[in-house]
C-alpha cells in the first residue's frame, strides 16, 4: 500500500466510524488528562470539520480555564507561502467559517497583535490527521500544513495526534519532511510516539 492509498484508506475508516460524537469526547478528555496538557500554558487545538474527531464540544468548556488557547487558520507568510496561523481564542463567536468551511477569525482581524500567537509559544500541539501508527507516524492531508507548523514549535512542546482507533495502521508511510508525534491518542488508548 503507497501513501495515496493509505490515505484513501484511511478517509474510508474515518468517514465510516459511527458513535462520533460519543467516541470523540472520550478522546478529548485523554487530551486534557495528559500531564503535558495539565501543565501547559498555551495549548493549540484544531477546529473539527467534516469527519475528524470532534473537538469544539471540550474546547468551549477548556475557554474557561486559565490557559491561553489557540486554534489555527489558514494564511500565507511573508513569502506568499502557505502556512498556519495561530489565533488565541477568547469566544467562540469570535471565528466564522472559513477555508474548507472551517472555523477560523475573520480575515479583517488576522495580523492584530494582541490575538496572535507564536509557534515557540505553544506548549502543547493536538495534530489532527487522516491516519496515524502507534508509534507517533502521522498521515495528513497532503498540503503539509502541520509539518511546517510543527517544525517551528520548540523542541520541548508536545506533538499529539489525535485520532479514531479505526485511523490506526501498521505503519504510516513517513517522508523526512514528516513530523512524528509523541503521544497519539484515540478512544482506546494513549500511545507514546518515537519522536527523536
Amino acid at each position: 500500500m503507497n501513501k495515496a492509498q493509505q490515505r484513501q484508506t484511511a478517509y474510508a475508516r474515518r468517514n465510516a466510524q459511527v458513535d462520533k460524537d460519543v467516541i470523540s469526547r472520550e478522546i478529548c478528555r485523554r487530551f486534557i488528562e495528559l500531564p503535558a496538557y495539565e501543565q501547559a500554558q498555551t495549548v493549540l487545538w484544531y477546529v473539527h470539520c467534516r469527519s475528524e474527531v470532534r473537538t469544539l464540544p471540550t474546547l468551549l468548556q477548556q475557554l474557561h480555564t486559565d490557559k491561553r488557547m489557540a486554534v489555527p487558520y489558514c494564511t500565507v507568510d511573508a513569502k506568499g507561502n502557505t502556512c498556519l496561523g495561530l489565533w488565541l481564542l477568547k469566544a467562540l463567536d469570535e471565528l466564522q467559517p472559513g477555508m474548507w468551511n472551517i472555523l477560523e477569525p475573520p480575515k479583517s482581524r488576522w495580523g492584530d497583535s494582541d490575538r496572535q500567537i507564536r509557534p515557540a509559544e505553544l506548549d502543547i500541539v493536538m495534530v489532527p490527521g487522516v491516519g496515524f501508527d502507534k508509534r507517533g507516524g502521522r498521515l495528513g492531508n497532503g498540503a503539509g500544513y502541520y509539518d511546517r507548523l510543527l517544525s517551528e514549535v520548540r523542541k520541548d512542546a508536545v506533538r499529539v495526534g489525535i485520532g479514531y482507533e479505526s485511523q490506526l495502521f501498521p505503519e504510516i508511510i513517513t517522508e523526512p519532511h514528516d513530523v512524528l508525534m509523541d503521544k497519539v491518542i484515540t478512544e482506546r488508548a494513549v500511545y507514546c510516539g518515537q519522536r527523536q
